[in-house]
């Protein structure tokens, strides 16, 4: 058996809003179908964390946090400082490169919008260079003298990828708001589609084949559905523990499946958790579909 792929740190953002009279919506993007990892998947907006997302320069450039508060916001007091900024910074990167979001205030301490076209076609400008590994976060933050909202990013949860895959990404996911003023489009890239939809929608067409969500979204949408308003998750989410998970893989009846720490036969010692009665703890394939399932 070979060495175990490394972890790469990365982040990855549950982009949400409210809808009058109805349940809030999430917005979810389907990657490309000839990507490596997860193509023609129905994903967040994320990836994974780049050198310049922590440069020091970009001390000068936050708003609402600083980088010393952000490990024991991620839950992770041993974490250095640096590296919880950059999985911030990694957050909103991705979601303005992927999806045109951009969570930051102006030198006047306004939230940025994209309500005025002047304004909207140069963002699009930066967006394309910085996905073009052209121009950095720092780059952009001197250019229109902006200050990046860490504070708009709540953390929800830990996700590993197995040891078996041969990428592995260390990833933490964050809830945002979609801001006033904007609105988000898929880079047509790596990305080929978009859609808003409430959570439950989101698994009403997972299960009939057509859109995939894969484990961690999966489990992270049926999470999502159990609350109806963007307050209330934010409510419900705030000060919960965030323990990491790292999925089991196993092959129950044939189908391949993974079991989640607090799966009563999950046996990975550093990661186990206290079992959960009545929620579901583990992921298997049925005919094809990933189906999350209890014990």
């Amino acid at each position: 058996m070979g060495a175990i792929p490394e972890l790469r740190p990365a982040a990855t953002v549950i982009l949400v809003r409210d809808r009058q009279g109805g349940p809030y919506e999430i917005f979810l993007m389907r990657r490309h179908r000839n990507q490596a990892f997860m193509g023609g998947a129905y994903v967040f907006p994320g990836g994974r964390l780049d050198e310049g997302d922590s440069h020091p320069d970009l001390l000068a450039h936050l708003h609402g946090l600083g980088p010393e508060a952000l490990p024991e916001r991620l839950q992770e007091p041993a974490l250095p400082p640096e590296t919880a900024l950059g999985l911030h910074l990694t957050a909103i990167r991705e979601m303005f490169e992927e999806a045109g979001v951009l969570l930051a205030v102006d030198a006047s301490g306004a939230a940025v919008d994209f309500h005025a076209p002047e304004t909207a076609r140069r963002f699009a400008a930066y967006r394309e260079v910085l996905h073009r590994g052209e121009m950095t976060l720092k780059d952009l933050a001197a250019r229109e003298g902006l200050r990046f909202a860490l504070d708009l990013l709540l953390p929800y949860a830990h996700w590993m990828t197995p040891e078996i895959e041969s990428k592995r990404f260390d990833t933490r996911f964050f809830l945002a708001r979609l801001p006033a003023g904007q609105r988000p489009v898929h880079d047509e890239a790596e990305l080929t589609a978009s859609v808003w939809m409430t959570p439950s929608q989101a698994l009403a067409e997972h299960q009939a084949g057509r859109i995939v969500l894969m484990p961690p979204t999966l489990k992270t949408v049926e999470e999502l559905a159990a609350h109806r308003t963007t307050e209330a998750l934010f409510k419900a989410v705030s000060g919960r523990a965030i323990p990491p998970i790292l999925p089991q893989p196993f092959t129950p009846g044939g189908e391949f499946g993974v079991k989640l720490p607090f799966d009563p036969e999950y046996t990975i010692d550093a990661f186990k958790l206290p079992p959960r009665p009545g929620e579901t703890c583990r992921i298997v394939t049925c005919k094809g579909i990933w189906t999350t399932a209890t014990a």
